[in-house]
């Protein structure tokens, strides 16, 4: 029996994708505010274009789950916002009442 380690090597990629945009859309919304949003459009592009230029699947598919990561983290980016507003998340000092 042939072993296809496709599978396997594609999630624990999106697993690693997903785990990273966690802590980086809090630090560039620490750091940067909303106004990083635009970074996250950016990225999500050159990863999508990036995607279909590819010729190897696995590359061309995590490519693919970075670029609709990044889309996805426009919107946690605004999201994080609330949450530090809340109290969920500390506010930098730095940007005290700047959004």
């Amino acid at each position: 029996m042939e072993q296809n380690f496709t599978g396997i090597i594609i999630g624990a990629a999106t697993f690693l994708v997903i785990g990273l945009f966690h802590p980086l859309v809090i630090k560039a919304e620490y750091h940067l505010g909303v106004r990083c949003w635009w970074l996250f459009l950016l990225s999500g592009i050159l990863f999508a274009v990036l995607s279909l230029l590819v010729a190897n699947d696995i590359l061309s598919i995590v490519s693919g789950v970075v670029a609709f990561s990044s889309f996805w983290s426009i919107g946690e980016v605004f999201q994080q916002r609330k949450r530090v507003e809340k109290g969920w998340f500390p506010a930098n000092p730095k940007r005290a009442g700047k959004k």
